[in-house]
């Protein structure tokens, strides 16, 4: 399987955030909530010197992703197409599912619930219900799945004006996300709590990298204290569902 990746590169980031708002234009998300975020970290001390640095976020596209697990929709067969090879499979997914042939987790606006599950679950933050809508939906990065099957990159990446967004298949080993994580070491931000395979990365000056993880890196498996929804929750939101499109 292909997958998708990210590794941004802190000693580029100005934190300008040309991503956060390219990405708020591409897919009208509304105020307050985000697809990806960029945050100011210290100045702080650390045990390689005096840190000011960014935490330039985004989803994951984990290789466990916990979102899934938790999604209490019912599952369906879904046929999945690698653009490239034409080579298709079937697979039962639910309304979150990760794709087959990319890596990249997605959801299923016609059948995502609304009901919150994956949001909580997510300990990354990385998720939101987006409750401006008469149906509410969960949302989050999706790496512009839908420019990439057009050969164009995420609009995070393009809108960068230092470059600090290098993006590419990491199963691919002329890539070069793959030569920045194999080769150069660029880092996940795992706990040995919660290490469900970010497939984005960081690299830049130790002291950055170890304010980012000591400031960024999840410690609580929040997955584990989801509520599942009751079948009177499930009910509800799909009544509701059904109102909506009457």
């Amino acid at each position: 399987m292909n997958q998708y990746a990210m590794v941004i590169d802190l000693d580029r980031c100005v934190g300008c955030h040309a991503c956060a708002l390219a990405c708020r234009a591409e897919w009208n998300i509304p105020v307050p909530y985000h697809r990806n975020w960029v945050r100011e970290l210290g100045p702080d001390k650390t045990p390689e010197g005096l840190s000011f640095t960014f935490f330039p976020g985004l989803c994951n596209h984990c290789d466990h992703p916990v979102c899934v697990d938790v999604c209490p929709a019912d599952p369906v067969e879904k046929e999945f197409r690698d653009p490239k090879t034409g080579k298709s499979m079937k697979m039962t997914v639910k309304a979150t599912f990760k794709d087959p042939f990319s890596g990249i987790v997605l959801i299923d606006k016609e059948r995502c619930l609304g009901c919150g599950a994956c949001v909580e679950a997510c300990p990354y933050g990385a998720r939101y219900l987006n409750e401006n809508l008469d149906d509410p939906k969960a949302d989050k990065c999706t790496f512009c799945v839908e420019r990439l099957e057009h050969g164009e990159v995420p609009a995070c990446v393009k809108s960068c004006i230092v470059d600090a967004r290098i993006f590419g298949n990491l199963s691919d080993k002329n890539s070069e996300v793959y030569r920045l994580v194999h080769k150069k070491g660029a880092k996940r931000l795992t706990s040995k709590e919660v290490d469900i395979g970010p497939n984005v990365y960081y690299i830049g000056k130790k002291k950055d990298l170890y304010l980012l993880s000591e400031r960024c890196t999840p410690h609580e498996r929040t997955w584990e204290e989801v509520r599942a929804p009751g079948r009177r929750d499930l009910l509800l939101a799909a009544l509701k569902h059904v109102r909506s499109n009457v």
